[in-house]
């Protein structure tokens, strides 16, 4: 039988939540904003157009890997950039979320959750492939 620490329910509530959390933003990116809406908003922005392909699939791709526990410590690394990415974007609409075209707050905490979580690992329920954990060691 498995013990687990508290600790270990702590990586799955962060990372099931966090998960949860960047696949919302990724489908809404896709279904509500639109794949082409999103890639223009990145244009516009001055970023290229790959970008915007890039963090629809960070935000799916990475969101289901934290929900399901798969190579968490990696996937919660590579989801800060984008984080701070969203930061930057936010920045001149100062620091509360709750500005008007959302503030560079809600990111940069996120992007801490996804330090925590790289630190905690996968927790408690975790998928675990023991091909990639071999592979990624201490990252899987």
């Amino acid at each position: 039988m498995t013990h687990h620490s508290p600790a270990d329910f702590a990586a799955l509530v962060l990372r099931v939540s966090s998960g949860a959390l960047f696949l919302a933003h990724g489908l809404l990116k896709v279904m509500v904003f639109t794949v082409p809406g999103t890639v223009g908003f990145f244009e516009s922005l001055g970023l290229p157009a790959i970008f915007a392909y890039l963090t629809i699939a960070a935000e799916i791709g990475g969101g289901l890997a934290l929900i399901l526990g798969v190579a968490v410590r990696l996937v919660s690394l590579a989801l800060i950039p984008v984080l701070l990415g969203a930061a930057w974007v936010h920045a001149g609409n100062g620091w509360q979320f709750s500005a008007a075209g959302g503030g560079w707050e809600f990111p940069v905490f996120w992007a801490a959750v996804q330090a925590a979580i790289a630190l905690l690992g996968a927790g408690a329920f975790a998928l675990r492939i023991r091909p990639l954990q071999r592979a990624l060691g201490q990252f899987a």
